[in-house]
């Protein structure tokens, strides 16, 4: 019994009990759910596919964006609802840099790389200025993010002049699709790349100690010599790494962009994986791990439902009812709930021992 209330204490139990109480469902109810075949693309590269390589590759991009949100939500006590307009603004930037003026040019301007790096650093700045608002001028998160969720959308139309540029080169199809030579989606490859660096900064540096510290108790961090505003202003300028490399993932799925469709409302996904990882959304101590898992656990549940033919105008209500119900279940004030009742049912039980 100790064994399993240690268990079921833990931060991740809630997702990693969602997600497996996913996958017996889906076992179940269609057992080829699991089946994974290797095919051959439209390039004539064999690629793996089947409903566990959709959840892995579709579920990459909010995977890579509930690692930022988690670390602005645990030192800001607030969410950053601005996420998906900085996905347009951040490609907008690439497809800018790419194609030049012409929407439709056939060659491309610079390298990719260089395209997203300057993409990158445009997409911290903007992180940078919502962590000046939060830190510096003491504005609520979701407040001060709402000016770039107003106004995002129209500077990445603005940019390219209100165009669609669409890139030609088959390279750069590559970040959303597959490489050639690799059954993996790239996309997926990427994340995995993002988990193993936030990781690693997270086990060799003091970014989550300081962080977790700030968003506990921010006076009492800076009397122990810690700087809060440079660590909130830190927290969304990785935020903004993050969007920069899930803008690259969108672009390049399409090779283009609809500037007031892309990346639409997963800044609210992003923040229920915060919330489905057991982080407390008021800040303080988080578990990146848990997050990512509820991301993952988001795209399951979508893909799950489109399996079973669940409409697209539908499925939103579908899936917050779901959500709904694994975040309540994760609360903490449920629970203590639950462990007062455990604490309450073997105190009785010894009673009646003794007795």
């Amino acid at each position: 019994m100790t064994r399993l209330r240690k268990i079921v204490s833990n931060q991740i139990f809630i997702p990693v009990a969602a997600l497996l109480l996913l996958a017996l469902f889906n076992l179940i109810a269609d057992p080829s759910f699991y089946k994974i075949t290797l095919d051959t693309n439209s390039a004539g590269n064999p690629v793996l596919s089947g409903y566990l390589i959709t959840i892995l590759d579709s579920g990459a991009e909010l995977a890579i964006l509930a690692i930022g949100m988690t670390l602005v939500t645990a030192a800001s006590g607030g969410q950053d609802i601005s996420v998906g307009a900085a996905i347009a603004i951040s490609g907008s930037v690439m497809l800018r840099l790419l194609c030049g003026p012409d929407a439709n040019s056939q060659t491309l301007l610079m390298p990719i790389a260089c395209a997203f790096l300057i993409a990158m650093v445009v997409s911290m700045l903007f992180g940078a200025f919502n962590g000046i608002l939060v830190a510096v001028f003491q504005i609520q998160p979701m407040i001060a993010t709402l000016i770039l969720y107003t106004a995002g959308r129209s500077i990445a139309a603005w940019i390219n002049q209100n165009q669609l540029p669409v890139v030609v080169d088959p390279t750069f199809a590559y970040f959303g699709g597959y490489i050639p030579g690799c059954a993996v989606p790239t996309p997926f490859i990427i994340a995995v790349i993002c988990m193993i660096i936030i990781g690693l900064v997270l086990k060799f540096t003091n970014l989550g100690l300081y962080t977790q510290c700030v968003g506990i108790n921010e006076r009492s961090s800076r009397l122990n010599g810690l700087n809060p505003t440079f660590i909130k202003i830190l927290a969304f300028v990785i935020m903004g790494i993050c969007v920069s490399v899930a803008a690259l993932i969108k672009v390049s799925r399409i090779s283009s962009i609809n500037y007031s469709v892309i990346a639409q409302n997963i800044e609210m996904d992003a923040i229920l994986a915060v919330a489905l990882g057991g982080n407390v959304l008021s800040g303080g101590k988080f578990n990146v791990w848990g997050s990512v898992i509820g991301a993952y656990v988001i795209q399951f549940l979508t893909t799950t439902l489109f399996k079973f033919n669940v409409s697209s105008v539908a499925l939103p209500a579908y899936k917050a009812v779901v959500v709904t119900l694994l975040v309540v279940a994760s609360a903490p004030a449920v629970r203590e709930k639950l462990s007062e009742l455990s604490k309450r049912l073997k105190s009785k039980r010894s009673a009646k021992e003794v007795a």
